[in-house]
């Protein structure tokens, strides 16, 4: 009994917040959404058993199959850092590549660039975060070190020619400073855009957002940034991922990161449950008449 008044209790939370972002017009959206889909690599990289190696191909290549547009394969972290990761040159040379489809993957410095790229990588992404605190224990270093690394990679990728997409990280919240300026997050966004990232999604990586702040930051952010160059990165700690959403949604947003089942957390931040999950975010976006790239070609 217990346990359903919790459920019921966070339920009528997102139904709340649902209200409290009006639908009542369907021209304040965008017409087309492109979802990213992260759970081979944000919602994985948390699990405590190692996922055999063939089954992240497998989950992978299922994920292709359905027609997401973006999927983020894996991560070329430390081993001794992200164990779960230490097989991605074999997962992304094992995986299916599907015609249209992208397979970006994670690089935290130069070395995991080069390694993603010797594996066969044609896009990556970098990642810096709003919270001095948060960067510290995540990457052992502080913003503006983080930030240099980022543009490190950047300048080799402009070279080989590869795309680059950024994270910022704590854009609702950090779990070790509390809240986030959403002039700070606007700050890091500015630095990543003019570094060269075509586009930079802002998470928040312990979900503790609400439509309201997610309203605050993103006006902030869009002051500084083109909310074409924007996407969202949301968790479901307060199931709020939806609402928080449907929020980024109405100021323009059209990019939106999500996984498979809700699959997901972060090793760095305690308490952070999944992501949004894909198929919830689907549903929604059906609902209100959004199409998403490829995936109406193949199950609409």
């Amino acid at each position: 009994m217990a346990t359903m008044r919790k459920v019921l209790r966070r339920r009528m939370l997102v139904l709340a917040s649902l209200r409290a972002v009006s639908t009542s017009s369907a021209d304040t959206f965008p017409k087309q959404v492109k979802i990213v889909e992260v759970g081979a690599r944000d919602g994985l990289q948390n699990e405590k058993n190692i996922v055999p190696t063939p089954t992240k191909i497998k989950l992978i290549d299922m994920l292709s199959e359905a027609g997401l547009p973006v999927i983020e394969a894996t991560s070329f972290v430390s081993p001794k850092w992200v164990p779960q990761m230490a097989d991605n040159a074999e997962v992304l040379k094992g995986i299916q590549k599907f015609p249209g489809i992208n397979y970006p993957v994670l690089t935290p410095n130069i070395k995991g660039f080069q390694a993603a790229v010797a594996a066969g990588a044609k896009e990556v992404s970098v990642f810096g975060a709003a919270s001095e605190q948060f960067t510290k224990k995540n990457t052992n270093c502080s913003i503006d070190e983080s930030l240099q690394r980022s543009d490190e990679i950047l300048r080799a990728a402009r070279a080989a020619g590869i795309p680059v997409r950024g994270y910022v990280s704590c854009v609702l919240g950090c779990p070790y400073e509390g809240k986030i300026s959403p002039a700070k997050v606007a700050e890091i966004t500015k630095k990543m855009y003019s570094m060269g990232c075509y586009e930079i999604s802002l998470g928040d990586t312990i979900g503790v957002g609400t439509p309201g702040i997610m309203k605050d930051m993103l006006s902030a952010v869009m002051y500084e940034v083109p909310v074409a160059a924007l996407a969202v990165h949301c968790h479901d700690t307060y199931g709020q991922a939806l609402a928080n959403t449907l929020m980024a949604l109405q100021m323009g947003v059209s990019v939106v990161d999500a996984s498979v089942a809700g699959l997901g957390g972060c090793p760095y931040a305690q308490g952070a449950s999944g992501n949004l999950a894909t198929e919830d975010l689907v549903y929604m976006l059906s609902g209100l008449g959004i199409h998403t790239v490829r995936w109406q070609r193949r199950c609409w």
